[in-house]
């Protein structure tokens, strides 16, 4: 899986590990707090709040 993301990192893709169709969230977000997901010609924005909760915004 390649993963977007806003702010610039040392390596520009990664790959993520999908195990029974699920991926740890700290896997996610181990270099920032939001990426971006590209689905049907629109970008979503994924964001991991203060509370540590999931907000997926259009």
């Amino acid at each position: 899986m390649t993963v977007r993301q806003d702010k610039p990192i040392a390596e520009k893709y990664r790959q993520l590990t999908i195990t029974d169709n699920k991926i740890d969230s700290s896997d996610i977000f181990s270099t920032g707090r939001e990426l971006s997901i590209l689905h049907n010609g629109y970008e979503y924005k994924l964001r991991l709040t203060g509370n540590g909760k999931l907000i997926l915004t259009k």
